[in-house]
């Protein structure tokens, strides 16, 4: 199949002068045999439909995976599968729209001789070309929002899952040690740099959703076991919600495609990306719900019930790695954009650009400690931030910007061979931009909400140790005892 018109000048365009973020500009593509065995472009430099693929993977499932089978126990084992595939259908959509929203800005700007050299296009910027201002301000303040309290959300879990080696310290100081440890990505100076972490981030997501699995199906049910939900609507739609959230990792995909040798081939990598992350969740949500039912409603961490031992371990080990990868994923536009605002995203120096960030990371470390409710949290960050970022603001967008016939018989991208018709797709995307809007944003939103103060009125804010085993008297010392 042949490139079109405005695809080519964005791959040329693309090839002649835009940089990686590490120095090696797109026209010393040709000489990659001669790289071949240079471990740096190895390991640092990645812009293949690959490196996109395991980036739109990794991203997608991290902490997440953990609190799945929660949202099982608040769904049912029915309806927890189905929101899965559901959302995991409309996500891979949207992404398709974004990517498809990108190749038109990117053709019109190519068009208009527009250099992009030591620049990164971003989702906002993608408005502002296509829609206008007000709309650029409407996707930049839900897109930062979003990554905000997505690298929070990131920081929380890394407390959570090390509680479970070592309980010694709260998660409170754990959140304080990994927020310290997290600040280290500022130093990661695009999304070409992730390559061996995007493949790495895979691997470990890939062993703890089979060690779930395996784990929980050894373990077998609990004695007594029962599977109750759904039985509240609040949980039920908090629980939607969180699988809303869950396929809703793309508020990357703009930056993860600017990062490609050839952006116009990302337009199924997601879906791709998406069957994979079927085969992870699925299997691990329902067999951990099957084996501890409405145990789970008060373990929003899959961990805090599986059995203690090497391969737990492992697993928590391997998901703290992961977590640190995604905080980076989540966290570099935020840099991108906060470079911008002060004038340093044209910066080389990577010291420079690195110094430059530190001040996003100190707000992400403040909301961690304030609000560290695992599972809640998710849910509600999937109600008021991911409704819109990913699922509505798309849909509509892409709406917009093919109104006209001029604008549709002038498109960059024709509608997919599978759905040739514009007519169908402004159908579709009607019908999640109201879906999302009713079910997402405003059931989900008033369930997960009402949950969120649940857990604040009940464990306070800044808790010390959310979800932690209180202590046993068996685990009292003999002087406490006394006193």
């Amino acid at each position: 199949m042949s490139s079109k018109p405005g695809e080519e000048a964005i791959v040329s365009s693309y090839n002649e002068t835009e940089d990686d973020g590490g120095g090696r500009s797109r026209d010393q593509e040709g000489n990659e045999d001669e790289s071949m065995f240079n471990v740096k472009s190895f390991l640092w430099h990645g812009g293949s439909v690959y490196d996109a693929w395991f980036s739109c993977a990794s991203n997608q499932v991290a902490q997440v995976l953990l609190t799945l089978p929660y949202s099982f126990s608040q769904l049912g084992m029915l309806s927890g599968i189905v929101f899965q595939l559901f959302y995991g259908i409309v996500g891979s959509w949207t992404a398709y729209l974004i990517s498809v929203l990108y190749i038109e800005y990117r053709s019109r700007k190519e068009k208009e001789n527009v250099n992009f050299k030591n620049h990164v296009i971003q989702w906002f910027e993608v408005l502002d070309g296509l829609l206008g201002p007000y709309w650029k301000a409407i996707g930049l303040a839900f897109n930062c929002t979003f990554l905000l309290f997505g690298t929070v959300i990131q920081l929380i879990a890394c407390a959570s899952n090390i509680y479970y080696i070592n309980d010694r310290l709260d998660k409170r100081t754990w959140t304080y040690i990994f927020g310290a440890c997290c600040a280290t990505t500022v130093f990661i100076p695009s999304f070409h740099n992730y390559r061996i972490w995007s493949f790495l981030g895979l691997g470990m997501t890939t062993y703890t959703a089979w060690y779930m699995t395996i784990a929980a199906l050894i373990h077998g049910q609990v004695e007594d076991v029962q599977h109750t939900a759904p039985t509240k609507l609040v949980l039920y739609f908090t629980g939607a919600t969180n699988i809303l959230y869950t396929f809703g990792g793309h508020a990357v995909t703009v930056e993860i495609m600017h990062a490609m040798w050839k952006p116009q081939k990302f337009k199924y990598i997601y879906l791709i990306a998406t069957i994979y992350v079927f085969t992870l969740t699925l299997p691990s949500a329902s067999a951990v719900y099957w084996a501890f039912g409405d145990q789970l409603l008060n373990h929003s961490n899959a961990f805090s019930l599986l059995p203690k031992n090497a391969w737990r371990d492992t697993a928590v080990i391997l998901m703290l790695i992961h977590q640190f990868i995604t905080f980076g994923f989540a966290c570099t536009p935020l840099y991108f954009v906060w470079e911008k605002v002060i004038g340093m995203h044209d910066t080389k120096s990577i010291c420079l650009r690195a110094l430059a960030r530190l001040p996003v990371v100190v707000p992400i470390w403040f909301l961690a400690i304030i609000f560290p409710f695992f599972g809640p949290i998710n849910s509600a960050v999937g109600a008021l931030l991911v409704s819109f970022t990913v699922y509505i603001i798309p849909a509509l967008a892409h709406m917009l910007v093919y109104r006209k016939a001029s604008a549709r018989r002038n498109a960059a991208e024709k509608p997919p061979y599978f759905l040739p018709s514009w007519t169908a797709m402004y159908v579709i995307n009607m019908f999640i931009v109201v879906w999302v809007l009713i079910v997402g944003f405003g059931f989900g939103g008033w369930a997960s909400m009402t949950n969120f103060i649940r857990q604040v009125n009940t464990f306070g804010l800044f808790a010390k140790c959310y979800q932690c085993k209180p202590a046993t008297p068996a685990a009292l010392s003999p002087k406490s005892l006394h006193h």
